[in-house]
Order: C-alpha cells, then structure tokens, then sequence
C-alpha cells in the first residue's frame, strides 16, 4: 500500500507576486514500520516560520518530531498495523481523511472516523486499525514543552 498524494506549495516570484512552487504527486513516501505508509508534506524549524525563499524540507530525514520547529505529514494506517506505543514532545493537530482507526490511550480508546479531529497533547498512544481498508490521516506536530502531571514529568518515548 502507498500514499497517492498531491502537493501544492504556494511561494512568491522575485517581484512578490504569489505563484504555485510545487504542484507533484509526492514521492518521498516512506513505510515508518509494517502496516504504516508516511510522506512528510512540509516541515518547519524556529518560530515564528521563515517563509522567505523556496527551499523544500519534504525529502530530509524528519524524526517524529521537530524541536521548534513544526511537521506535516500523511499517514496511512493499513489493517492489523503494527502498534507502536508511543509519546511525542508536541501538540499535534490531527484530521482524519478516510477510514476508521482506534487510538488506545492508557485510560480506554476512541474510534475516530473520516471527518473527525483530534488535538494530542502529548499523550501516549497506540494506534489501531481493527477494519479491513486503510485509514489515512494528516497530522500538524508542533514542539511543545516536555508533559508533566501530578508534578511527574512524561518524557517523550517510542
């Protein structure tokens, strides 16, 4: 299974004029573990974003996550993927594409479905594929500070 995945990436000519820079079928996607195909879209470092220039991050090596700095990615969830229990060091913003996908949490789950939304504030969690088609989902992961609670730190893992 592969992403199918058109990309659009507006920028700026030398007279400031907005134009299309990027208008592919993406390539650069990558099997993260079985059962699980990933494309990074786009990826930024340092806040407030650079936006000057053309320069296209989508084919670095990326990590999960980017300390300060922010990630776009496309993932495809296929049935009986492999789990991967797992915390980042972001809050990721989340829009699920098509299919359906369980997130196990350590306290239950939630089915989430093409249309829904999900804000993860660092939190760990396993994702679930218990149907027979894929589940695709883009994700937004932007740094954040490392999770503490009940005065216990949660350190990023998985």
């Amino acid at each position: 299974m592969s992403l199918k995945l058109r990309r659009v990436v507006t920028g700026h000519d030398d007279q400031g004029r907005a134009k299309v820079l990027i208008d592919e079928q993406v390539t650069n996607v990558a099997q993260s573990r079985p059962g699980a195909n990933a494309s990074v879209i786009w990826s930024s470092v340092g806040f407030p974003v650079d936006n000057d220039g053309d320069h296209d991050p989508s084919h670095e090596k990326i990590a999960t996550t980017l300390d300060n700095g922010a990630v776009f990615r496309v993932v495809s969830f296929g049935p009986g993927v492999s789990p991967r229990n797992h915390r980042t060091d972001s809050i990721d913003f989340a829009v699920v594409m098509s299919g359906e996908i369980d997130m196990e949490l350590d306290v239950g789950s939630v089915r989430l479905k093409a249309g829904d939304v999900l804000v993860q504030r660092g939190t760990i969690h396993n994702w679930v594929n218990k149907g027979k088609e894929p589940c695709v989902i883009a994700f937004t992961l932007v740094s954040s500070k490392p999770v503490a609670a009940g005065g216990k730190a949660l350190p990023a893992q998985g």
